[in-house]
């Protein structure tokens, strides 16, 4: 049984369908990269997964179990959580304070576990506990976000534009990050800007554009498939 499955999945705001017809699934312990230009619906998909954005039509299962209608914060506790474009960290809060409130679902004996599990993917978090967040570079703050996603032990992370206006040093970090989560065991849906890197650490892939699905497969079948990446990406094969 897939830990994710859309199907049939139409999303937007108000009067405004942003995504339509869309279908894909996610094994557990499976990466899958959402890929497509700018505005063909990523985000909102995302959103909407969440819970954040209304589903006008189609299922969203979660281990066989409809949660189109389910509220948000059920949704968390179901075992989803989003690592946002644009980090949105609350920047007022130190680092350790940050971390303590993506636990807040837990229980104290998890909160203390699930620190130590992101201290120790990120040793950085850890030598700046008692900084602000706002104070951190761009890719610690990445760190950051990710880590307060964990925080809530989900079953699923979603992460939206992981290497935004991110060194790629730093990318490498946080990607590598995510190979060791998945390794053990985490489910991913990735949005991903940066093609090459998202088809290396995917296994599966769906484009998108204008709002529908263009491509759904293996990673390695849309390597090879020229006219995808050069229509959707401007990149070539490798």
């Amino acid at each position: 049984m897939a830990l994710l499955d859309i199907e049939n999945f139409s999303c937007g705001y108000g009067e405004m369908t942003a995504v339509r017809d869309l279908s894909f699934a996610i094994e557990p312990g499976e990466i899958l990269a959402l890929l497509g230009p700018n505005g063909a619906g990523k985000t909102s998909t995302m959103l909407a997964i969440m819970g954040h954005v209304a589903i006008k039509s189609g299922a969203v299962r979660v281990a066989g179990s409809d949660i189109s209608r389910t509220p948000a914060l059920a949704r968390a506790r179901l075992g989803l959580a989003l690592v946002p474009e644009g980090r949105r960290l609350f920047s007022d809060l130190t680092v350790a304070e940050n971390l303590t409130v993506g636990g807040y679902s837990r229980s104290r004996a998890d909160e203390t576990r699930n620190l130590a599990r992101v201290l120790t993917l990120f040793p950085r978090l850890g030598e700046r506990r008692s900084q602000l967040a706002a104070s951190l570079s761009g890719g610690e703050q990445q760190m950051l976000a990710i880590g307060r996603a964990l925080m809530s032990e989900p079953r699923l992370l979603l992460v939206d534009e992981l290497s935004l206006g991110l060194m790629p040093k730093m990318v490498d970090l946080c990607l590598e990050a995510l190979r060791k989560l998945n390794a053990e065991g985490l489910a991913i849906l990735l949005v991903e800007q940066n093609t090459a890197r998202a088809l290396d650490v995917a296994h599966r892939v769906c484009v998108m554009a204008s709002g529908r699905s263009v491509f759904y497969g293996t990673a390695a079948t849309a390597r090879r498939d020229v006219d995808l990446l050069h229509s959707y990406f401007g990149v070539a094969a490798s």
